[in-house]
């Protein structure tokens, strides 16, 4: 059995002129939101094992939240930064089998659909949103489209 974190990056700060989509930090918001969402992972007793994160900016600092709460180093794969639903599945399965419990940090539309696809549920990721997915695999190199359960969507409001 492994468990699969489906995140969003926090909120981005779009008030920056000149700054690229890539390079868009947090924002205020964001910088609340992230930390607190670590923390209450933590406290609920959540054993993450691995984070993996867009290169893009805002991705890296949400993603880095959990890393300072997790005592983790965070792993940035590019091909996480506009991704579609089966890239992120894509990068899911290559998660070493060594860990049973990671979290993926990326963006929309690319999470919600891989939740969808993932899962079968119907379910919209706001920002900062981490979707808690099931699945009854071995290995990594095992999943498929449909091969998991949501088991909780946890969001920055409902805290």
């Amino acid at each position: 059995m492994k468990t699969l974190l489906l995140a969003r990056h926090a909120k981005s700060d779009w008030g920056l002129p000149g700054v690229t989509d890539h390079d868009r930090p947090l924002n205020s918001r964001g910088l609340r939101d992230a930390p607190a969402m670590a923390a209450r992972l933590a406290e609920e007793g959540v054993p993450l094992r691995r984070i993996v994160s867009s290169t893009a900016a805002r991705a890296r600092g949400t993603a880095g939240e959990y890393a300072t709460i997790f005592g983790l180093s965070v792993v940035e794969e590019e091909a996480l930064y506009a991704a579609s639903a089966r890239t992120v599945l894509e990068v899911a399965a290559a998660i070493p089998d060594d860990v049973d419990v990671a979290m993926i940090v990326g963006h929309n539309p690319g999470m919600t659909d891989a939740v969808t696809e993932l899962t079968g549920a119907s379910v919209e990721l706001p920002t900062c949103a981490v979707a808690e997915c099931a699945v009854d695999i071995g290995s990594w190199a095992e999943l498929i489209e449909g091969s998991g359960r949501m088991l909780r969507l946890r969001t920055p409001k409902d805290a």
